[in-house]
Parts: structure tokens; sequence; C-alpha cells
């Protein structure tokens, strides 16, 4: 089985199972057995098709007589399939795409014509690649929905809270691939030292270019493999959730609670600014992500763990005004890791709306456990202003005993005088996340 194979079975599965396409693309690859190369191709393929669907299918449907929607699902992903590669990437000759899709089709399809008219439209696309139909520029939502393959519905969203050049700059960046950021485990290293380490297995570290004590990665093959990740020196986490942690100030010696902690990256930074000293609960409400949390903690070296199954939104009377800090980082739409999960910009946004209701709930209830004097910090990886501070706003209208309490952050962020911050793949480089830092009145 080869890199394109494996990318057509994963992209039919996710069609046809409603699966997330990083977790299929894995059971495949593992399944394969592809080298580190053809991993790395079957992944672009994949990610690639799913980032440009739209615009694919767009094209794809001026080229053909019947409908996509009509197409057997096999025949319509060895289309896209091709045709990305024919678009975005230039190293592998366009003959090469069409004979693979054509082979693919005919290895897959029961229908015998399949292939022939696989080959008939990719041809028919080759011949006009310079001279491709344009899309309609005269209504924005339709042209950028359609250029970066976004819904209609999020690109209408995005261009009343950002305007049309910025909603463009931010469709972009969630098309491209984001970086690898590492926080290294300075209890057990320094960063210099990690530098060294990494260099000596032929990763590319470079430092952080705003966050302290953090590395930006490159050429890592499988980092699960590298020997400095099996002994601990550092653990993957985006720079968003890594400064969000940041703003909540915890020291040595506090007790912490982590109301929604899986997969653990919050709580291993907070062991990490709180140097291996006090408490920290680490909580979710699947018993499978507790022993995902206690397998983190023990490769870290973090004792200050306690890994427990708990649902966030029902109350604890064992924990009421328990804790210095509690950390909510709470279920959402997910839109602002696009990046990295290419596929969720495609859900259906009726579910969606409930889940400020949701997380409400959970932070009405976790703000309990916060102890007089103590913070509360409230996260999400969404950009959408309903899931963030119209929540926040809400509780703190229903809840006088908290404020919201100002922070200072490295540039490019700076001092939140407000208490919130938004983060920006195409402003900061990292995910889209929001955070906000509230504190109990003494």
């Amino acid at each position: 089985m080869d890199a394109r194979q494996v990318a057509l079975l994963t992209l039919c599965a996710c069609e046809r199972q409603g699966g997330w396409s990083d977790g299929v693309l894995k059971k495949q690859l593992a399944q394969a057995g592809l080298d580190s190369r053809d991993a790395a191709l079957a992944t672009q393929l994949c990610f690639g098709v799913v980032q440009n669907r739209i615009l694919l299918d767009f094209y794809i449907s001026k080229f053909s007589n019947i409908p996509i929607k009509r197409m057997e699902s096999k025949v319509i992903q060895a289309l896209r399939l091709a045709l990305y590669q024919m678009l975005f990437l230039t190293r592998i000759p366009h003959s090469a795409a069409v004979n693979s899709a054509v082979e693919l089709t005919r290895e897959s399809c029961k229908n015998p014509r399949a292939a022939g008219m696989v080959n008939g439209i990719l041809r028919a696309l080759e011949r006009n690649l310079d001279q491709l139909p344009l899309i309609d520029q005269g209504d924005p939502v339709t042209y950028l929905s359609t250029l970066y393959s976004h819904p209609a519905w999020l690109v209408e969203l995005w261009l009343k809270q950002l305007g049309r050049e910025e909603t463009a700059a931010l469709l972009a960046a969630n098309n491209s691939a984001p970086p690898i950021t590492a926080q290294v485990n300075t209890c057990r290293i320094s960063t210099p030292a990690l530098l060294a380490r990494l260099s000596e297995q032929g990763v590319d570290a470079q430092l952080h270019p705003w966050l302290p004590d953090c590395l930006i990665l490159r050429d890592t093959g499988s980092i699960e493999a590298l020997d400095s990740f099996k002994q601990g020196l550092f653990h993957i986490q985006d720079a968003a959730s890594r400064i969000a942690v940041a703003a909540a100030g915890v020291k040595p010696g506090m007790r912490v609670l982590d109301a929604c902690a899986a997969p653990g990256g919050k709580s291993f930074s907070l062991s990490l600014d709180m140097e291996n000293s006090g408490e920290i609960i680490s909580c979710d409400l699947h018993p499978h992500k507790k022993k995902l949390i206690q397998a983190g903690a023990e490769r870290l070296g973090f004792s200050v763990i306690t890994p427990l199954t708990a649902d966030a939104g029902q109350f604890r009377p064992e924990w009421q005004d328990g804790f210095d800090l509690v950390v909510a980082d709470v279920p959402c739409s997910g839109l602002g890791v696009i990046r990295k999960k290419p596929d969720i910009r495609y859900k259906a946004p009726e579910p969606l709306a409930d889940l400020p209701e949701v997380q409400l709930r959970i932070l009405q209830n976790v703000a309990n456990y916060v102890r007089p004097g103590g913070a509360l910090l409230y996260s999400t990886c969404t950009l959408l202003e309903r899931e963030n501070k119209a929540v926040v706003t809400q509780f703190l209208a229903d809840n006088p005993r908290f404020c919201l309490e100002a922070f200072t952050l490295p540039e490019p962020i700076g001092t939140a005088e407000e208490g919130m911050v938004t983060l920006w793949p195409h402003r900061h480089n990292t995910d889209g996340f929001f955070f906000a830092k509230l504190r109990r009145q003494a």
C-alpha cells in the first residue's frame, strides 16, 4: 500500500463514518506500515484535500458532466487527490497525479467506466490549469468560502467580526501547517541543554520567538520515538495553551484544580510553573483519558498531579472553596484549531448553538471550588465570541463575587487590562484561543 492509497482510504472512511481525519489517518498509517517519507506524503495529501475540498469541488464540477453528489465516494476522492497534487504540490508531475488517480479508481471501484471518467475529467483539468474558471468575487462570502474552503456561515461570521482583509488572512492561516511547539521540562533539563540534545538527534529545534522555555521543532520524524521525549524532557503544547497557563500566575505549593484536563498539557505546564510542588487535581469525564494524563505525568516526572474521572458540571461538596486556582478549559466548537483538525470547519453549525449553555454551566459549577481570594481561569480553543467573551460576561453578571483581573504576558500579547485575551492563527501563529482570568473577592 502506498501513500495515495492510504490517503484515499482515509478520506473515504472519514466520509463514510464521520470520523476525524487525523485519527483515521493514524490508524491507516499504522496498518500500512509506510516509511516516514511516504507517511508524510499521505498526511499531506489527506490534510490538503480536506483543507481545500470546496475549492477542489468547484473546479471538478466545471469539468464533469456528472454532479459530484452522484459520484461514488472513491471516485470523487480520487479526483480531489489528483487535483490537489496538480494545484498545490509542485514536485509531483501532473501525469503521475493523473495516472495514480486512474489506477486507484480502477482498483477500488466496481463500475468499469469509473476509471475512464476520472481520466477524462483530470486530463481536461490538466489542459486548463493555466486558465481555470474564475470564482465570482461579487459576493465576498461565496468568494472567500470557495477560495479557502470554509463554510459560508463561518466566513460570514468572521467577516462581520474582522472585515474582509483580515478574514482572508485568518482563512489562509487555517489552511497552513501549524508549528510544532515543545515546552521544555525545566524540572529536568535546561533549555540550552535540550537544544543541544535534540540537535544530536537530528531534530531542527529553535527557540520560540516570544515564549520562554519553548521550542519550535522541525524534522522530528516520530516525536514519540525520540529519546528526549521518552525521557520526559519536553511535552508538546501549542503556545496559546501554554501562555494561558502563564496568565494564571500559579506558584509553588498551591492547590489547583484542572477541571477539564485531558490530554493533560495544561496540568503539565502548571506543574512546571509550580516547580512540581503543591497539588494538582486533573479531571476528565472519560476514564480512558485519566490514563493518558497519568502516563504523561509519569513520563515527565510530575508527582504533584492526581488524575481523576469527574464531571466538571456536577458539584462535589468536598471541593467547596478548596483551591487556589481552578482551570476550566471547557468543551467548545474547536474552531480555533482548524489548522490541526481541518475537518472541524465542516461541522454543522446547529449543534454548536447549545455550547455556551454547557460552558456557562461548567463555569458556574467550578467557581464554587475557588477559595476566597483565589483565581479562576476560563479558556476555549474557539474564536466564536458567543463561547468566549459572552460566556464570561454572563458569568460575571450572575456572580458578583468574581471580577476580571489584568495580567501581563510576553509580547506580542503584552498587558491584558480587560483580563481577557483572544489569540489568532494569523496574528500570533498559534491556535485560535481565548482565555480570561477572574479573581474571587477575599
